[in-house]
Parts: structure tokens; C-alpha cells; sequence
């Protein structure tokens, strides 16, 4: 499968590292590495982090905070994420522009899909944070929905893990992965690739998911030359 334009999801605890709270210097500069590696090929990048290694807004929620007030914290937290490698990006001479789902400028560009395309066809890694900008929705569902208005040809999903598996392959050590599998097959097997909204969102606009390990370093360019790593959800 060939790819011209993808939405990269990143996760919020990934750029942890090994630390248990906020952003491990040395990750975000290997995923800045990997990303500017990757738009060296030509393909256009846009990317979605999430917020999760500084504030989650759900699990606030469960501990007192209002749920509105918790997303909202939850999308600040994705905007640290994202100048936090817009920066790391721009250290590396990769061109990157933030966009910003709420008015915050000039700490970013207010988001609109053809500002973030004119971006990507500029070559520079449109990096697309706060969430949808509304609360009760995750940045799963952030990343299918700018996936689908920047006309991405697939959302590459990042994570430590290196594929879909039957089960959690960090707690059963029988767990085999899928090479390919369908939507249908994900919500028929309870899989937890994304949640419900988001891989109903991919399904019904035609936007394959592919699952892979960035936290190995090169995978990204990997699985964009073809290489059979990761796993391919689709229609």
C-alpha cells in the first residue's frame, strides 16, 4: 500500500519514556528523528498526540473534577505535547506548523482543514493538537476525525505495542497478532485498538488503521517502505 499523506497518532505516555510522569527529552527527540526520517521520503505528515502523560481527562472525572473542565485540561495538556515536538522538530531542521482546535494563538494557529493541507503540502509536519476541541471525545477520535478532513490515506497509530493482538500481549503470553484484520473483526473480538467512536469514524470513511511500535526506532519509515510490521485495519 502506497501512501502519499498519513495522520500519525502519537500517544501521551510514550513520550514518558521511562519516567513516570511528563516528557523523557531523549523519546521525543528519537520521535522527532523517525518523523523528519519519514517526511524525507515525500509522504506528508500530520500528526495528533495525546495528553495522557500529563493529564487525562476521564480519569480527573473519577476523582472529583468536573467532566468539561477535566477534557479541557486534557486538550491543554495535548497542546504542551505538541510544541514540545514542534520544537524538537524544528531542532532537527524539520519545517512544522502547530494548529490548535481552540483560539489560543499565538501559541498556535487556529485549525482548519485547508490551512493544515496547505501545511502539509508545503512539506512541513502539520501537528494538529487539542483534541476536537469539544469535550467527551478522545484524541483516538481527535486523530480519526483529522484523518479524514486532511484526506490522510491512513492513520499510522504509534504505540509500544507492535500490532493488534487476540489478547493484551503484556499480560497473556498466549496473545498471537493479527498481520491484517477487519473493523468488523475488531468490534465482533472486543479489541481494543481505538475506542468505539473513533474505528466507527475510520470504517465508515474508508480510513485503514495501521497499528505498529514507535518506540523502536525506525519503524515509522519501516512500515511506510512496505515493510510487513504492524498490523493493517481495514474495511
Amino acid at each position: 500500500m502506497q501512501f502519499n499523506r498519513i495522520l500519525l497518532k502519537l500517544s501521551g505516555e510514550s513520550l514518558m519514556g521511562d519516567k513516570q510522569y511528563g516528557i523523557d527529552e531523549k523519546r521525543l527527540q528519537e520521535y522527532a528523528g523517525q518523523i523528519h526520517e519519514a517526511a524525507r521520503t515525500g509522504v506528508q505528515i500530520g500528526i495528533v498526540i495525546g495528553g495522557g502523560n500529563i493529564f487525562r481527562g476521564l480519569s480527573g472525572a473519577t476523582k472529583g473534577f468536573d467532566r468539561v473542565k477535566g477534557d479541557q485540561m486534557g486538550m491543554l495538556a495535548t497542546v504542551i505535547n505538541s510544541l514540545a515536538l514542534s520544537s524538537a522538530l524544528t531542532a532537527v531542521g524539520q519545517g512544522n506548523r502547530v494548529f490548535t482546535a481552540v483560539r489560543m494563538e499565538p501559541v498556535g494557529e487556529l485549525y482548519s482543514k485547508w490551512k493544515a493541507i496547505e501545511s502539509l503540502e508545503r512539506g512541513e509536519i502539520a501537528i494538529l493538537a487539542a483534541g476536537t476541541g469539544n469535550p467527551f471525545f478522545t484524541t483516538d477520535t481527535a486523530s480519526a476525525l483529522r484523518g479524514i478532513e486532511i484526506e490522510a490515506d491512513a492513520m499510522f497509530k504509534g504505540t509500544r505495542v507492535d500490532g493488534v493482538y487476540t489478547a493484551d500481549p503484556e499480560k497473556d503470553p498466549t496473545a498471537t497478532k493479527f498481520q491484517t484484520i477487519t473493523f468488523d473483526e475488531v468490534y465482533s473480538r472486543g479489541l481494543k485498538v481505538m475506542d468505539l467512536t473513533a474505528t466507527t469514524m475510520c470504517k465508515e470513511n474508508n480510513l485503514p488503521i495501521v497499528v505498529f511500535d514507535m518506540d523502536s526506532y525506525g519503524n515509522l519509515k519501516r512500515v511506510l517502505d512496505g515493510e510487513d510490521i504492524g498490523t493493517l485495519v481495514h474495511v
